[in-house]
């Protein structure tokens, strides 16, 4: 019975420690999509992939946490910063971002997360999570490793070279001529 995570016998402070963060990235998001301030609700956005790491910092997959931070936190939002510092976009509060028909959003997100959570709840009712030991752990983060620096090398280069292209193509809007 030990091993299952979400077993009677699970870390209080565990559950009580993703709840809040849970909490403070759904707060995050909803921030992000609401603000009208567009450097805001890239800053927010940085609150709720950081929430993410956490997330996978309670879910002992430190690896992935700190691939999280590096690649969205450290290099994504820094090129969102740069697109949006470098392209004339407005910097402070715009009052005309929302699209008129922004209330029909609503019923369609409660619908597409229903049918989500349902997929999701049939797909995996069964599944039962066993606790991994130290030696799964090393072993799954080798196998990860392996596979960044082995057969996704050439598509992890490919990728850089896109987000290079893209910082380019912003400075070259950016410029005045």
């Amino acid at each position: 019975m030990n091993a299952l995570i979400f077993a009677a016998d699970v870390n209080v402070a565990q559950n009580v420690g993703f709840y809040i963060i849970a909490a403070i990235m759904l707060f995050a998001a909803i921030s992000v999509v609401s603000t009208k301030n567009v450097v805001h609700a890239a800053l927010w956005l940085v609150v709720v992939l950081g929430g993410v790491a956490a997330q996978y910092i309670l879910a002992a997959a430190e690896f992935v946490a700190v691939s999280q931070v590096m690649v969205y936190i450290g290099a994504v939002m820094v090129l969102f910063l740069f697109g949006i510092m470098l392209t004339r976009a407005s910097i402070g509060d715009d009052t005309d971002v929302n699209n008129k028909g922004w209330a029909i959003g609503i019923p369609v997100g409660v619908a597409f997360f229903g049918v989500l959570a349902y997929s999701v709840i049939d797909a995996f009712e069964d599944t039962v999570l066993v606790d991994p030991s130290g030696a799964q752990i090393a072993s799954a983060t080798t196998a990860i490793s392996d596979g960044y620096l082995g057969d996704y090398l050439i598509p992890l280069i490919a990728l850089s070279f896109v987000l290079l292209a893209a910082a380019v193509g912003a400075i070259v809007l950016a410029r005045k001529d």
